[in-house]
C-alpha cells in the first residue's frame, strides 16, 4: 500500500472554441499532442509506464476505448494497458481517481492519466422517426413494396437530432444543463448582473493570465495539418464587458431566463494530462514531483440542481482534515456557468443548506474571490467536458507554485447530479 501519490508533471493542449464547424483535431488527435509532447521531457520511457486511463465524454465511432489508441499512438508499446473512463464533466478527474486507487492499491506504480473531447466534433443523429422508416425501407423485396414504403416517408423526418444537445439533457429530469444553472439562480437570487459580472471577469483574467504567461507551462502548442499553429486558448475576449453581454438572449428560458451563451461555458476542444506516481516510482526513475493528491471525493444530488456538486464534494474533504474554507490557497471550481459557481458560493454562506443539505452545525462561511479562479475558468477558455476536470488539478498545482501556496482545491459540478473534488499541496 502507498499513501503519497505524487504529481510528477502535466500538460494540456490549447482549449479551442467550436466554432459551427467539426474542429480541426479529434479527441485522441488532442490527447496524443499533449501526451506525446509531456512524455518526451520525462526521464522514463513511455512504455515503462504501468497504465494509461483517458477520461471521455464523446470519443467518436472510430476512437472506441479510445485510452488504448491513444496510449499506442504515444508509443507507450502493445503491454502497457490503456483504458477510458467516463463520468460526464469530471470524466477526467476520474482518470486521476482511478490512477490514485490503482497506486495507492500497489496495482501500479507510475501513471499518465488525462481526460479530452473534441465536443465541435459531436454527431449530427437522424431522428427515430427516419431509423425506423429506414429499417423499413432495408426490409423491402418488391417493387410494391418500396412503393408502399415511400408513400409513408416523411420529408421532416430528415431533420437532424443534435447530438450535443442530447447529451447536455439530463435524461431522469429532462432539462438541459442551462435550465439546471435556471434552477439555481432563481434558488438564491442571482442576478443577470450578477451573471455577466462574473462572466467578464473570468474572461479579464483569462486575459491577464494570458498576457502574464501563466498558462505558458502546461501548453503544449498545436498543429493542424494545414500548418495553422494554435498555441493560446481562443475562447477568451479581451473586449467582455457588461454592455456586450446585455445585448445575448436567454437561451434555455427564453422568455424568464437569465443565462445566456455570454454566461455560460462554451463547447470546446481539448486534452489535458498528468504523470502521477508512487514513492517507489519517483525512488526508480529519479523524478521530481510537483505536489501530491492529498484526498478526493465525489457526491451525489438532486441532477435538477447538479451545479452545487462542488459544495457536496470538496465539504467533505474539508471537514476530514479539519479545514476552513480560508485555509485553502487556491480554488478551482468549474465555470460551467456563471449562475452554478455564484450559487456554490451562495450555498456556503447559508446556514440552512449547510444545515439541511450537507449536515453540517451551521455555514462555512464566504470563500475568498480572490483565491477562486484567479486565472479566469471555463466561462472564458470552454469546457471540453473529458478534460476539464484534469485541467483544472494542473492550473491549481501551477498556480500554488507560482503563488508560494501549499495546498488547492480543484472541485467540478457533474451532470446528471454530481459533483467531484480533488485536494492537492505541493511538496
Amino acid at each position: 500500500m502507498s499513501d503519497n501519490v505524487y504529481i510528477i508533471d502535466g500538460a494540456r493542449t490549447p482549449f479551442l472554441k467550436a466554432r459551427n464547424a467539426p474542429g480541426p483535431f479529434s479527441a485522441s488527435d488532442l490527447a496524443t499532442a499533449a501526451g506525446t509532447s509531456l512524455l518526451m521531457r520525462q526521464a522514463f520511457r513511455p512504455d515503462q509506464l504501468d497504465e494509461v486511463i483517458l477520461g471521455c465524454a464523446s470519443p467518436s465511432p472510430d476512437e472506441v476505448n479510445i485510452g488504448r489508441v491513444v496510449a499506442l499512438r504515444m508509443g507507450c508499446g502493445l503491454k502497457v494497458p490503456g483504458w477510458t473512463v467516463m463520468r460526464n464533466c469530471a470524466s477526467g478527474m476520474q482518470a486521476l481517481d482511478s490512477a490514485v486507487a490503482n497506486i495507492r492499491t500497489g496495482r501500479s506504480g507510475l501513471v499518465l492519466a488525462g481526460g479530452t473531447d473534441a465536443l465541435s466534433r459531436a454527431p449530427l443523429l437522424f431522428s427515430d422517426a427516419f431509423v425506423r422508416w429506414l429499417s423499413g425501407w432495408y426490409a423491402t423485396r418488391t417493387v410494391g413494396q418500396k412503393v408502399a414504403a415511400l408513400r409513408h416517408f416523411k420529408l421532416g423526418s430528415l431533420a437532424p437530432v443534435i447530438g450535443i444537445m442530447k447529451g447536455l439533457t439530463d435524461p431522469i429530469v429532462g432539462q438541459l444543463m442551462g435550465q439546471t444553472a435556471e434552477n439555481l439562480a432563481y434558488r438564491f437570487g442571482i442576478s443577470r448582473d450578477d451573471m455577466d459580472a462574473y462572466a467578464v471577469r473570468s474572461h479579464q483574467r483569462v486575459c491577464a493570465a494570458q498576457d502574464a504567461g501563466h498558462f505558458d507551462a502546461e501548453i503544449v502548442p498545436l498543429i493542424g495539418r494545414d500548418g495553422t499553429v494554435y498555441k493560446d486558448d481562443d475562447g477568451a475576449r479581451r473586449d467582455s464587458s457588461m454592455a456586450g453581454l446585455a445585448k445575448l438572449k436567454p437561451f434555455f428560458d427564453r422568455k424568464y431566463g437569465k443565462v445566456t451563451p455570454g454566461n455560460s461555458s462554451q463547447i470546446t476542444d481539448g486534452a489535458a494530462w498528468l504523470i502521477l506516481a508512487s514513492e517507489r516510482a519517483v525512488e526508480q526513475h529519479r523524478l521530481t514531483p510537483l505536489g501530491r493528491i492529498v484526498d478526493s471525493q465525489w457526491a451525489g444530488l438532486d441532477p435538477a440542481q447538479m451545479g452545487l456538486g462542488p459544495v457536496h464534494a470538496a465539504s467533505p474533504i474539508l471537514q476530514r482534515h479539519g479545514l476552513a474554507l480560508h485555509d485553502v490557497d487556491t480554488w478551482e471550481i468549474n465555470e460551467a456557468f456563471s449562475a452554478q459557481v455564484l450559487a456554490c458560493l451562495g450555498a456556503w454562506r447559508e446556514n440552512e443548506y449547510c444545515r439541511n443539505e450537507l449536515g453540517l452545525p451551521g455555514a462555512l462561511g464566504a470563500l475568498d474571490e480572490t483565491r477562486l479562479n484567479v486565472d479566469g475558468g471555463a466561462v472564458a477558455q470552454g469546457h471540453p467536458v473529458g478534460a476539464s476536470g484534469t485541467r483544472i488539478v494542473l492550473h491549481a498545482l501551477n498556480v500554488l507554485r507560482r503563488t508560494g501556496g501549499r495546498r488547492a482545491m480543484a472541485s467540478i459540478c457533474i451532470g446528471g447530479g454530481l459533483g467531484g473534488a480533488m485536494l492537492v499541496e505541493t511538496v
